[in-house]
């Protein structure tokens, strides 16, 4: 038996070869390898960090991966993409620079990782650092005229700055900027932190605890200065036709002062501007007018104000009736009868523009041209010579037409008055 085994070794090894490659074939041509890149970029998930150290360069977050696998394996991967993951162990690593490649894993078999990218990445580790600093308080610009700052609180007074050694070592001082520029109310705000270097620049890569602080900074008003509105004047009227819409002031409120401190206190808060005469005004008005002042007052900064005064048209509505409607577009050889052969319009606009409109300055039409033998519902068309007049509506709406070859007679319907 051992030597008939023997003598048949070979016939039994090959007989094997080719079930496998036999059993081989059939499972690939039912489920088939393929070869493409994932759908969406794989993250980048960072592992074993020591916690005393810190990454001071930027590293790519996600990885660009072609896999080679069967298509069961690729609907699982598509189905759920977490199956593969992106991985870069820092674990035993100390401060320095290092370079490592990125580790691919996939919970699934059999995958083959064909391209990974970026496959090795290049960074720096370093020791993590802390600095606590004084907050500075950064102010700028000018209040408004006759106001002034106070003394400022901020809370709290220091703050943390944390990062890699090298970044907070360039930090020198942190500030905060308030803009005084035309303030007359009291500042009471969070505002963000600046960690700078010596150079006032700033540095980035570092964290600040806390990221804001609370800046109370009161404003008063100096003695002899007051803010008081502007009030519009208007004398006369808009022309017949014509009304006021709006009138605007620029500024609303202006700074007065006086010598006296009791003179701009007895003031009533408002300033009369000189009159605005609107006196036939049939259009938009834009002026600089002076401000009606007491003796010992004076105004700070532009002496006049401007005024915008908007001037419109009253809009209103007539009705025309008894307009005649007028054929077109009829083809030779046929004639037509329409009924009604009058209609009522109702148009609105401007009134000065209606009060100027005729009855020749309106056409009401029905075009025919489209239209072949046989009786049609036509809504009129109405044209206007005049802009800015529309049409309301058309009494009534629709036009019965009959339309025949010439020679036919036809029933003419009359009008009911």
């Amino acid at each position: 038996m051992f030597r008939w085994i023997s003598a048949n070794f070979r016939t039994f090894l090959w007989a094997f070869a080719l079930a496998m490659a036999v059993w081989i074939s059939a499972v690939t041509s039912a489920d088939p390898d393929e070869t493409r890149a994932l759908a969406s970029p794989v993250p980048i998930q960072i592992v074993g960090q020591d916690p005393s150290l810190i990454l001071n360069s930027d590293i790519p977050t996600e990885a660009e991966v072609t896999l080679r696998a069967p298509h069961s394996i690729w609907n699982m991967i598509e189905a759920d993409p977490q199956i593969v993951r992106a991985i870069l162990d820092l674990s035993g690593l100390s401060s320095g620079n290092h370079s490592l490649n990125l580790q691919i894993q996939v919970d699934a078999r059999p995958v083959q990782i064909v391209t990974v990218a970026p496959h090795t990445i290049i960074f720096t580790l370093e020791s993590l650092a802390t600095q606590t600093l004084n907050v500075d308080l950064s102010m700028s610009g000018e209040t408004a005229i006759g106001y002034q700052a106070g003394e400022a609180t901020i809370e709290p007074l220091k703050i943390i700055v944390a990062g890699a050694q090298s970044q907070v070592q360039k930090v020198t001082r942190a500030r905060v900027s308030v803009n005084l520029s035309g303030i007359r109310e009291n500042i009471d705000q969070t505002l963000p932190i600046e960690v700078l270097d010596e150079n006032g620049q700033k540095v980035d890569g570092v964290t600040v605890s806390p990221e804001s602080i609370h800046v109370i900074l009161p404003v008063s008003q100096q003695g002899g200065y007051r803010d008081v509105a502007v009030k519009v004047i208007v004398t006369g009227r808009p022309a017949s036709g014509y009304r006021l819409t709006d009138i605007s002031v620029f500024p609303p409120i202006v700074t007065v002062f006086a010598k006296d401190p009791l003179l701009v206190k007895a003031l009533p808060g408002v300033i009369e501007t000189q009159p605005l005469d609107l006196q036939n005004a049939q259009e938009d008005i834009i002026t600089r007018l002076e401000l009606n002042l007491p003796a010992g007052i004076s105004i700070v900064g532009e002496q006049t104000v401007l005024i915008q005064a908007g001037v419109s048209p009253i809009e209103s509505s007539i009705t025309l009736a008894g307009m005649r409607v007028e054929i077109v577009g009829i083809g030779s050889g046929f004639t037509a009868q329409v009924s009604p052969t009058t209609v009522d319009v109702i148009v609105s606009g401007p009134l000065p523009l209606l009060d100027t409109l005729t009855r020749q300055d309106i056409r009401v039409t029905v075009d025919l041209s489209e239209l072949g033998i046989g009786t049609h519902q036509i809504v009129p068309r109405v044209e206007i010579l005049i802009s800015n007049v529309v049409v309301e509506s058309i009494l009534p709406n629709t036009i019965e037409v009959v339309i025949s070859p010439s020679g036919v007679s036809t029933i003419t319907v009359t009008p009911t008055p």
